[in-house]
C-alpha cells in the first residue's frame, strides 16, 4: 500500500470500492433525501423537549414518557436515515433496484400513534 492509498478497513473505503461511480445527480439527490430524513428527526426531538417542557399541561410522568418517546424516535430516524442512504449508495454504485423506503411507515405509524396519544391526553385531561 502506498502513502496516497486510504485505509482499507473503513467504511467509505469499502462503500467506494464497489461497483462504479454513479451519475452525482442521483447521488446528491440521495443525500439531499438524507438530510430531509435528519431534518426529520430533529424535528421530532425537538417536538419531545417541547412535551418535556409543557409544565402543567400534561401530567408528569406521561410528559415525561411522550418526551423520551419522541426523542427515541428521533434518534430512530436518524439511524435509519444513514441506513436508507448507505443501501441506497450501494445500489446505485451496483446498478441494482433500489432498496424499499424502511422509514416510511415507520414515520406514519409514528406519527399517527404520537397524534391520538396527544388526542386522548388533550381530551382526557381536565
Amino acid at each position: 500500500m502506498s502513502a496516497t492509498d486510504p485505509p482499507g478497513g473503513r467504511w467509505t473505503d469499502r462503500l467506494l470500492a464497489e461497483g462504479s461511480d454513479p451519475d452525482p445527480r442521483f447521488s446528491l439527490a440521495n443525500e439531499r433525501t438524507f438530510l430531509a430524513w435528519i431534518r426529520t428527526a430533529l424535528a421530532v426531538i425537538a417536538a419531545g423537549v417541547g412535551v418535556a417542557l409543557a409544565g402543567d399541561l400534561i401530567a408528569a410522568p406521561l410528559r415525561h414518557g411522550l418526551a423520551g418517546a419522541m426523542a427515541g424516535t428521533g434518534a430512530l430516524i436518524a439511524a435509519m436515515a444513514f441506513r436508507r442512504w448507505l443501501r441506497t449508495e450501494r445500489a446505485l454504485r451496483r446498478d441494482e433496484t433500489l432498496p424499499p423506503p424502511a422509514l416510511a411507515p415507520v414515520m406514519a405509524y409514528g406519527l399517527a400513534l404520537g397524534a391520538v396519544v396527544l388526542l386522548v391526553v388533550v381530551l382526557v385531561t381536565p
